[in-house]
């Protein structure tokens, strides 16, 4: 089986990791490479050989993968291979989570809720499959061993609390435009807050919110947000998918005017009323636990450490199958065409 891991955003990488940590591991047996292009490559971990990297179009193609997996929305269509949609994110309360856009012959998702409803798009279209494998980057978040003191640097200066701002970028839903006015007016002494901006935030908007640093706030650059998961006492969101991922750690979280699944979350719909959930969950972690965890269920209830490992029998098992009978793949030649006009820009504004 030969697989080919593609990346092009930074956020992509701690999806793949998982399955780059099962593959080195000897199991199962697969050649491999890691194509990584755009910003993904200065992201990519020393861990990962050298040897597995390729990052032009042409060594991609002569390696001839039976598979091409990668958490992006869209997938070179000039490779070769079953393409699998492993998901940036567990978004799933936006509509793009579920949007079919003709790239893909296998979709892993990450639990019942999403399962369904991609089982039935696959009745409807006929020509995909998919398998509940659960979310690969929970793999890595649970693996991720600063766990115990992560919180230690930001704990300075009578620190106890540390607090995580992780909004959406998505303009319809996030929270950062209502929020801003107040920081860091809602600081307490005692606490030291981490500000982590999705990469496709609006810049102006988040040069609000970096005028704001100073003793006790700080903008996180980009990467990983995980270390920042594991530091943090409490999350703010909104209807960001990262919320699932702070609550697999078992931490409590504040979302403002989710739009669905408001269970997951301790939700507000004033500004106003930040302050006093904070202190809420600051005082009673456990609050709304139960309800919490149940949502987790439904969204993504693997954390085992091995949805790696059922990602990667679940594409040798589909190329086992082989394509569904019945309906083709649609041409899909719109967006292949802009795939190609996007890729000549890309490519031109690198060689400047």
């Amino acid at each position: 089986m030969r697989l080919l891991l593609a990346l092009q955003h930074a956020y992509s990488v701690p999806v793949l990791a998982p399955l780059v940590t099962e593959l080195l591991r000897g199991g199962p047996p697969a050649d491999w490479r890691v194509y990584a292009t755009g910003e993904a490559r200065a992201h990519l971990p020393k861990a990962w050989p050298e040897v597995t990297r390729v990052t032009d179009l042409a060594a991609a193609q002569r390696f001839a993968p039976d598979a091409v997996l990668t958490a992006e929305n869209h997938v070179d269509f000039r490779l070769p291979g079953l393409k699998v949609q492993l998901f940036h994110g567990v978004g799933v309360e936006k509509a793009s989570h579920y949007v079919i856009r003709h790239w893909f012959d296998l979709y892993c998702t990450s639990g019942p809720m999403v399962t369904a409803r991609y089982e039935a798009l696959a009745r409807q279209h006929g020509y995909f499959r998919v398998a509940e494998t659960g979310w690969p980057k929970f793999d890595h978040i649970l693996a991720t061993q600063p766990a115990i003191g992560a919180a230690d640097p930001y704990r300075h200066g009578g620190v106890r609390r540390v607090v995580l701002y992780a909004p959406t970028f998505s303009r319809r839903l996030q929270s950062a435009d209502d929020l801003s006015a107040l920081f860091p007016q809602v600081i307490r002494d005692d606490e030291y807050w981490l500000l982590k901006f999705h990469e496709l935030m609006p810049p102006a908007l988040i040069e609000r919110f970096r005028r704001l640093q100073g003793p006790q706030l700080q903008l996180l650059g980009p990467g990983d947000i995980t270390p920042a998961l594991h530091a943090a006492d409490v999350m703010i969101s909104d209807t960001s998918s990262v919320v699932y991922e702070f609550l697999c750690l078992g931490k409590p979280v504040i979302t403002y005017r989710a739009r669905a699944n408001v269970d997951k979350a301790l939700n507000i719909e004033q500004p106003e009323a930040l302050r006093p959930a904070l202190d809420l969950l600051l005082a009673d972690p456990d609050h709304g636990r139960a309800a919490r965890e149940a949502m987790l269920q439904q969204v993504n209830p693997y954390l085992d450490g091995r949805v790696a490992a059922r990602v990667l029998d679940a594409v040798a098992q589909a190329l086992a199958a082989g394509p569904p009978r019945g309906a083709r793949k649609p041409l899909n030649l719109f967006r292949k065409a802009r795939y190609l006009w996007q890729s000549q820009r890309r490519a031109l504004a690198g060689a400047r």
